[in-house]
């Protein structure tokens, strides 16, 4: 039996500010080792289930923030961008029987602790036929497409309550309780640890690949932003549309066409960020 592990950051423990998340700040280095405690957990408490495999996909910015010689020794990684799959990457080999979201937020515009899909404050707001849309709804359209189940999200408690909306089955650890986008009452991670750890021991269950879901298109897909010219610069995608002054549309057959294409648009929107202005 093989799970994926995507980590993220925002969601992992002690992480309250941007600086904690941030490559290179004196805060994300001492956040780093909070967030490998955090994946360990998982990664012990998966194989205590009976996994056979785990492998760690590093789902968060330069996607080069876990600390790799602290990593449970049985597990690997892919580390660094870019990826075909960005955050879900490992899933197209088809052999993935479950995956865990681990250290995930909850979407723009949603009450969370640093709340945002791929772009902080720039995205505003992603909806996919109508419903909103955060990185763990996304990615578990993409798990659904190769079959394999969300069998565990971590994160502040927001990101619990979100993951019911998309998988409903799966477990949930909370490490952190929201009380701003930018404060949390948190637990020490010696204690999250064992809550994550004792979570994926069960979340192991429920890592039965299912039969691919191909005939869930086609996914309308609309982005809102909080800056006129980052509506022209993601209009600049083939497919992609402007339908009001920060809002741009494309529609997409399948999941994997889906988060390919959004990663090329929040790529070309980051670029049309102003450092002054927004």
């Amino acid at each position: 039996m093989k799970v994926l592990i995507s980590a993220d950051m925002e969601g992992a423990t002690g992480v309250t500010w941007p600086a904690d998340v941030e490559p290179g700040t004196e805060q994300w280095q001492r956040c780093r080792a909070m967030f490998t405690s955090d994946v360990n957990g998982a990664i012990a408490g998966l194989f205590d289930g009976g996994a056979d495999e785990v492998l760690v996909n590093e789902a968060h910015a330069t996607m080069r923030n876990l600390l790799l010689e602290q990593l449970d020794e049985r597990a690997t990684m892919i580390t660094g961008r870019h990826k075909a799959l960005t955050m879900v990457e490992g899933l197209q080999a088809g052999d993935v029987d479950g995956v865990v979201f681990l250290g995930y937020h909850a979407g723009a515009g949603a009450e969370g602790v640093l709340a945002h899909t791929y772009l902080p404050n720039s995205i505003t707001g992603v909806w996919v036929n109508g419903d909103p849309a955060s990185e763990g709804r996304l990615n578990a359209l993409v798990a659904a497409e190769y079959g394999t189940p969300v069998v565990l999200v971590t994160g502040d408690d927001r990101a619990c309550d979100d993951a019911a909306t998309y998988a409903p089955l799966a477990r949930t650890a909370a490490v952190k309780d929201y009380v701003s986008r930018y404060a949390a009452r948190c637990r020490p991670p010696a204690r999250t640890f064992e809550t994550i750890r004792v979570e994926a021991k069960h979340a192991v269950a429920l890592a039965v690949r299912h039969e691919p879901a191909t005939n869930r298109g086609p996914y309308t897909v609309e982005i809102e932003v909080d800056a006129t010219q980052l509506a022209d610069f993601a209009g600049m995608v083939p497919t992609v549309e402007r339908v009001a002054e920060r809002r741009v549309r494309y529609i997409a057959g399948t999941a994997y066409d889906l988060i390919r294409c959004f990663k090329a648009v929040t790529t070309l929107i980051s670029n049309g960020i102003e450092n002054h202005y927004g």
